[in-house]
């Protein structure tokens, strides 16, 4: 039986940070869900740097269908969650049936990852304090209000928790939560 992770996204999430997990769990072998709100086509969109420019910029970017509503979602049925970033968390951090996913990961000690703007949800789900989470540089404040310790790296990880900072880092981001996947797998 092949194992099941579930990427907990939905519309205006950053196209690289849900392909990048989305694709490179499947090449290691893991059956990979895209939970969302609602089981319909999501539109995600693409963040890029301008120089000169005080933040990122937004274009619209791919669209995917989502595998399954949050709703009807068993964290029991997987092994670990991913949460991108991008838009999505903002109001995901909203959700009920997204907090009480993080939750469980959480209570259960199995693997999460999370990067740029995912460790919002995190934050709204009670889940970071004492914790050790990086998230866009922005959001260091949102880590640290809920009793979580910012650190500004590309693959910061806290036990169960693999954490980054935005799509740049997706190759240690992966990498660090594949190993955070074989230990505890083992």
């Amino acid at each position: 039986m092949t194992s099941k992770i579930l990427i907990i996204t939905g519309d205006a999430a950053e196209t690289l940070e849900v392909f990048y997990p989305l694709h490179r769990l499947q090449e290691a072998g893991y059956e990979v869900h895209i939970g969302a709100p609602e089981k319909r086509k999501l539109q995600f969109v693409v963040h890029d740097f301008v120089d000169d420019f005080d933040t990122y910029t937004e274009k619209p970017g791919h669209t995917w269908d989502a595998d399954i509503a949050l709703a009807d979602v068993d964290p029991a049925d997987y092994v670990a969650i991913v949460v991108p970033g991008g838009r999505a968390p903002e109001y995901l951090r909203n959700n009920e049936e997204a907090k009480r996913i993080v939750r469980y990961f959480f209570e259960k000690n199995n693997p999460v990852a999370a990067t740029c703007h995912g460790p919002l949800l995190l934050a709204a789900a009670g889940v970071l304090e004492g914790r050790t989470s990086a998230a866009y540089p922005e959001l260091a404040i949102d880590v640290e209000v809920v009793g979580g310790v910012f650190e500004n790296g590309g693959a910061v990880v806290d036990g169960n928790l693999v954490s980054s900072r935005a799509w740049p880092d997706n190759g240690t981001w992966m990498k660090a939560f594949l190993e955070v996947l074989d230990g505890a797998s083992a």
